[in-house]
């Protein structure tokens, strides 16, 4: 494939062939010839191209938005000569990062090391590899894919802040009941002695009165269930409200985790993940916001009562942008099957936030850094 120097001399050759024809101008015909020698050295040069097998690695996999990321190639010269110094390029989602390849006698393998762009949140695909092969004088390019593929998740930033508020003051036992998860440290109630039960869980006062050997029935205790639900329209926000607006959720997500709670993340575009207490659930939780992306599509805020199940203690956490007060009329019909709701809007740089419903806590920032003070100052009241 001809380059634009390579169009370019050929363009030449053709006019000062035609100009030394037409004119007896025996010099413009050799300089003519000489650049047409030139395109068919070019031509012969891209049956030697090289012979290379790559492999890719990322490393880290996961980073959060502006930590450094690097492509890992490997390159093995599969040929039995020595393959030329070659510019690759490496596609990360639309962008071309330029990767150079040294010279690599037969057999010998090479470890290259470039950076990946992540400035901005998201999973991207890196690849295909193009490794392309160029003579001398870069009249033509050939290029082979690699069809190698890796997956570099950038997470949102976030702040430390405290969770989603449940309206009472924590237990640290927590409630109890026969649903709860057995084999935790809080008592619940006594029982008749099944096989397998510990013996040290024997009620000998209790099995002295009744004639049966009862034990107790400790279970974990049950804690309220914390939903951080991201608005995903595309209405209520702007480019930088909706990333403030994903660092926020990411944020309030790895507070419950942090803190024990069980937690789920939604968005209203129908994404879902759940840890249970005690999980380890933090990097699905970023890798989920990570795709976060904003949709026409979307519902937005009036698919908050296909979200919250009504059957569990839980408390919500809703954050959005600027929404219309018509939007927000759905939260007092959520209000009554939860503990509370909190509303977080992110707006726009002169915005003023839509009047919150009664019930509902409300906080307005302009960015990631306004909502962890103001939030951390609200809930720790």
């Amino acid at each position: 494939m001809l380059t634009r120097s390579g169009v370019g001399m050929a363009v030449a050759a053709l006019v000062l062939l035609g100009l030394g024809a037409a004119g007896d101008y025996p010099e413009l015909v050799a300089l003519a010839l000489a650049a047409l020698a030139c395109l068919a050295v070019a031509a012969l040069w891209m049956l030697l191209r090289p012979d290379l097998a790559a492999t890719r690695e990322i490393r880290p996999e996961r980073v959060t938005a502006g930590e450094p990321a690097f492509g890992v190639i490997t390159l093995s010269n599969e040929a039995r000569r020595r393959s030329p110094p070659i510019l690759a390029e490496e596609a990360v989602a639309a962008i071309r990062v330029p990767v150079s390849i040294p010279s690599l006698a037969p057999g010998a393998t090479s470890t290259c090391t470039y950076p990946l762009p992540t400035a901005a949140r998201g999973v991207f695909q890196v690849g295909p590899l193009t490794i392309g092969h160029s003579d001398p004088l870069r009249l033509m390019q050939v290029g082979r894919a690699y069809n190698t593929y890796s997956t570099l998740f950038v997470h949102p930033r976030v702040r430390q802040v405290a969770p989603v508020p449940t309206g009472h003051t924590r237990d640290m036992d927590g409630p109890t009941s026969s649903f709860s998860q057995h084999g935790g440290i809080a008592f619940h109630s006594l029982r008749e002695y099944v096989p397998g039960d510990d013996w040290r869980l024997v009620h000998w006062k209790s099995t002295a009165r009744t004639g049966d050997l009862m034990v107790r029935h400790n279970v974990v205790p049950n804690q309220p269930r914390l939903i951080v639900v991201l608005d995903t329209s595309s209405r209520p926000y702007s480019e930088d409200s909706f990333e403030d607006a994903v660092s926020a959720a990411a944020s309030l997500a790895l507070a419950a985790i942090r803190d024990g709670f069980p937690l789920e993340v939604r968005t209203t575009g129908g994404q879902a993940m759940t840890v249970e207490r005690g999980g380890e659930g933090a990097t699905a939780a970023l890798d989920l916001l990570a795709a976060a992306a904003v949709s026409a599509d979307d519902p937005g805020l009036a698919a908050l009562p296909g979200l919250v199940s009504f059957g569990e203690s839980e408390a919500l956490g809703v954050i959005t942008g600027q929404p219309e007060a018509a939007a927000l009329a759905v939260l007092p019909a959520i209000r009554r099957h939860v503990l509370m709701i909190s509303l977080v809007q992110f707006l726009g740089r002169f915005g003023v936030p839509a009047p919150a419903p009664p019930g509902v806590v409300s906080l307005a920032a302009h960015s990631l850094d306004e909502f962890a003070q103001s939030w951390n100052t609200l809930v720790r009241i």
